[in-house]
């Protein structure tokens, strides 16, 4: 007998709740397919590594990128020069013999991640959701859909603004103009990875809003009343991750910040009506709720 069905079977016999160790198989199993579906996005993303290369990984390192294109348009709007870059004056190398093959299964495995990356968090969402109560359930409806949407969004906004403008700086910045910046291939890839992935995670808040507002932590009162405090928050982290001195470039990625505060706060505000709704129901029917 295949082992779900050992396990659909085990869990009728104990009346509908599965064991412990049954909750660490399903779990296991869950996990397997999660892994799996990055290897094999990785596997295909390795057998096209040379195109992703020219074509995704190295095109911000080359001042005709799109980011830099649009940055050019821009300077001619708010007559500010500087904002166009119009060369990037540094150089790839690969210094160690292995670097090249490193790098490529590295690449290859955080393309996976990413492309994966909506189905591997489907396969820990159903684990994940039996366990909640019906009430939960509702409020977590769609989960799936925007994690990934915020995630992959958080990706391209990484990726086309904050890796571009970051390189940018880095490779303009000079102690001497006697010294030749020349990078080898592990920092870049390094710092495109981590800036991409960063700022993918960094547009979850909404979704760690709502779990912290569902638990009673947060409250669209305490958000608002500190929106200010976030405010200077929001610039510091924008300075930080664009190390570029210029305004326009911290601009840049300060608003999309200021704009995921301000959507976890609607996202507050709606956990809040949904439990003040609940306890009205619960007030008015004495109690008698639908069983968690």
């Amino acid at each position: 007998m295949p082992l779900d069905q050992e396990f659909d079977k085990e869990e009728e016999d104990s009346g509908g709740e599965m064991s412990f160790i049954g909750h660490l198989e399903e779990l296991r199993w869950h996990v397997i397919r999660a892994v799996g579906s990055i290897l094999v996005f990785a596997i295909i993303a390795f057998i096209y590594i040379q195109e992703i290369y020219q074509y995704v990984i190295v095109a911000p390192s080359k001042p005709g990128f799109w980011t830099y294109r649009m940055l050019c348009k821009l300077s001619v709007i708010v007559g500010y020069d500087d904002l166009c870059v119009k060369a990037l004056n540094f150089q790839l190398q690969a210094i160690g013999m292995g670097d090249n093959f490193t790098m490529s299964m590295t690449s290859s495995v955080i393309a996976g991640l990413i492309f994966a990356f909506p189905y591997a968090f489907w396969e820990m969402w159903r684990f994940i959701k039996p366990g909640l109560r019906p009430s939960e359930r509702r409020s977590a409806r769609g989960a799936v859909f925007y994690v990934t949407f915020l995630f992959l969004s958080g990706v391209l906004f990484g990726y086309y603004v904050v890796t571009p403008l970051a390189i940018n700086f880095l490779a303009s910045y000079t102690l001497d103009p006697s010294i030749i910046n020349q990078f080898s291939i592990t920092s870049y890839i390094s710092l495109v990875a981590t800036l991409t992935l960063a700022c993918g995670v960094a547009f979850q808040l909404p979704i760690v809003v709502f779990v912290l507002s569902k638990i009673g932590i947060l409250t669209p009162v305490f958000m608002r009343e500190y929106r200010r405090h976030s405010m200077i928050v929001i610039l510091i982290v924008a300075a930080v991750i664009t190390p570029s001195p210029d305004i326009y470039s911290q601009i840049l990625v300060a608003i999309p910040l200021f704009l995921l505060y301000e959507i976890s706060i609607l996202v507050s505000s709606r956990v809040e009506r949904e439990k003040l709704r609940e306890e009205q129901q619960l007030a008015t029917t004495g109690g008698n709720t639908e069983e968690d």
